[in-house]
């Protein structure tokens, strides 16, 4: 099966020479989006990612932010010219990149379904817990959603504890206003701890 739309989730940025790159698994799930696209050819990408939470209050300049560089690696990559590729650039978290999607209305007015449904890129110890982020804000669960996993890559320590983190600190809720006060919340206290 494959989607039509593509939310392809980001992994980092670094700065080398003075210029920003990807991180190599960010550049791995632009060649999983890449690849979707050759076997399938989904109508729209979106691209997500602004910059980390640790890189400051402004981070990359315009143009250099995440997702502004994965969607110049994906038209690098020669994605066909009838796909349409969008980036979020303003989040810092995972939880920021639906809020921001769905804000800035990247996704469009598309109905996913089990028919239909809506292509999740990134690495396959992310994608629980962009489900289960996209079932608050997007309310689409199940075969609504349809799973690009990039192989490869152990889970690391931090995302083991923001999946059951994320659980329990949003738990009940699924307004936008109260789930960006609750990850604020948590991000203060595990700088404290």
């Amino acid at each position: 099966m494959h989607a039509d739309t593509l939310l392809v989730f980001g992994r980092g940025v670094t700065v080398v020479d003075g210029r920003y790159r990807l991180t190599p698994e960010s550049l791995a799930r632009v060649r999983a989006a890449v690849n979707h696209v050759e076997h399938g050819r989904p109508e729209r990408i979106v691209f997500t990612g602004g910059w980390a939470l640790a890189d400051g209050p402004t981070g990359p300049p315009v143009g250099s932010r995440e997702g502004d560089l994965m969607l110049a690696a994906a038209r690098a990559a020669g994605v066909a010219p009838e796909v349409e590729l969008l980036a979020e650039t303003r989040s810092r978290s995972t939880l920021e990149n639906l809020l921001h999607t769905v804000e800035e209305r990247l996704l469009g007015e598309r109905a996913f379904t089990s028919a239909r449904p809506l292509g999740i890129v990134s690495h396959g110890w992310h994608l629980p817990r962009v489900r289960y982020l996209i079932g608050k804000i997007l309310r689409l669960r199940g075969a609504a959603l349809l799973d690009v996993p990039v192989a490869g890559g152990n889970v690391p320590l931090s995302e083991r504890m923001l999946a059951v983190g994320s659980r329990l600190c949003f738990l009940g809720c699924a307004d936008p206003a109260t789930l960006r006060r609750r990850e604020r919340l948590v991000t203060r206290l595990s700088k404290r701890a």
